[in-house]
């Protein structure tokens, strides 16, 4: 018999809600005010943060993604600035794990596949969990 462990405080065998529970982990870890999973065209798949900052996000990953940029001002700038974007493939689908520093911290401007070592290990979660 070995002396494993648990670490995780909060399971399920329901994807969705475990996908919540990483994220929401990771959210308050890392000291974010937002992280989503979402869709190549913009939709939340799952989050944590509120709703609506969650819709957001979501709706402009695809776009910092991408490095798209408008004027200076914009919100589409204001958001690339703050938000770190990473790929995850499941399942031969293209996924975006996205996060944006808590409102008095500034985040490294997102470009896909330059994420920090702990979005990184969220993006791990994010493929293990959604895995068929």
């Amino acid at each position: 018999m070995t002396d494993f462990q648990e670490r995780r405080r909060e399971r399920s065998t329901d994807p969705l809600i475990a996908l919540h529970y990483q994220l929401d982990r990771a959210r308050r870890e890392n000291q974010l005010s937002t992280v989503v999973v979402a869709d190549g065209s913009g939709l939340v798949l799952a989050g944590a943060g509120t709703w609506a900052a969650c819709e957001e996000l979501a709706a402009y990953a695809p776009l910092i993604a991408l490095g798209v940029e408008r004027g200076a001002g914009s919100r589409m700038m204001e958001m690339s600035d703050k938000v770190e974007v990473e790929q995850v493939t499941v399942d031969g689908q293209t996924l975006l794990l996205c996060s944006r520093g808590a409102p008095q911290t500034r985040h490294r401007k997102g470009a896909t596949g330059a994420g920090t070592t702990a979005m990184k290990r969220v993006a791990e979660g994010v493929a293990r969990i959604l895995a068929p």
